[in-house]
């Protein structure tokens, strides 16, 4: 197709556009070093992240009803969501600049405000000014995370996190109060001293998410390649002991992870000194 053609669909394509109420997207892009625009956006990864965004806004409407155990499950499914969606796309070769923004945002819902708004109707709102800004400190860390995350993608290593991710900061708030809601602390069952220890774990993994320490991604999993058989007798065992006690095991996982970076930080520490 000639210059004058291309020109000439590209016009037709805007008349069309004026006719809608929503313009189509349009990003540019590299191809073997030239940049070309290009319109739309790829479905399949953005229905990950589409539905790791609705499992977000699924937990707020339950912490709001008090369903603290649903709202913690929906942020662990949040979780799940949003891993896929990164992989897919690599996977598809499906990735965009549009696909990274919706994401970002995506987990500011779902990882940064979500969870707090649960933390806070479950335990810190009856917990004075100290609930507040417990509350607000892990709420700013996420979207100074994400922010910080955003700008430096091109140039971080891969394989590292900087700061804790905030999917996983959410699981460990989410595990607690899944965990608590499970012994049937919630409400007037919450102590004074399991809420203050509530608002000191919240700012606490709040401000893990922006410190410069660094946690292993896993992004270098190669899931296309082949793997011996016991990996995968691993993986179902794995999958069996969660469920014998999921809100445990799996809060003790994230805590694990979070606890990883600060633990690894002082190990290389002394090993240099």
């Amino acid at each position: 197709m000639s210059e004058v053609e291309n020109e000439i669909e590209h016009n037709n394509d805007d008349r069309r556009e004026s006719l809608l109420l929503i313009d189509d997207h349009e990003e540019e892009v590299s191809i073997n070093g030239q940049k070309v625009r290009r319109r739309g956006i790829y479905l399949l990864p953005n229905l990950f992240t589409t539905a790791a965004l609705f499992a977000g806004f699924y937990a707020i409407v339950s912490g709001m009803r008090g369903q603290f155990e649903t709202a913690a499950i929906a942020i662990f499914v949040a979780g799940v969501l949003d891993g896929m969606d990164g992989r897919v796309a690599r996977l598809t070769n499906t990735q965009s600049k549009f696909g990274e923004q919706y994401d970002s945002l995506a987990d500011m819902v779902s990882f940064g405000v979500a969870p707090a708004l649960i933390m806070f109707s479950w335990s810190l709102g009856s917990f004075g000014k100290l609930g507040w800004a417990a509350t607000f400190i892990y709420i700013a860390c996420a979207a100074l995370r994400l922010a910080r995350f955003n700008t430096q993608i091109a140039t971080t290593d891969k394989n590292y996190f900087t700061g804790l991710a905030s999917p996983a900061a959410a699981a460990v708030i989410a595990g607690t109060i899944w965990v608590c809601a499970d012994e049937g602390l919630f409400g007037g069952e919450v102590s004074s001293v399991l809420s203050f220890f509530s608002a000191v774990l919240t700012a606490v993994i709040g401000l893990l998410m922006i410190v410069n320490i660094r946690y292993n991604s896993f992004k270098g999993i190669d899931l296309r390649g082949r793997v011996p058989f016991v990996v995968m007798i691993l993986i179902v065992i794995g999958f069996g002991l969660v469920s014998v006690d999921p809100p445990r095991i799996l809060l003790g996982i994230a805590l694990a992870y979070a606890l990883s970076g600060p633990v690894m930080a002082v190990y290389r520490r002394t090993q240099a000194s």
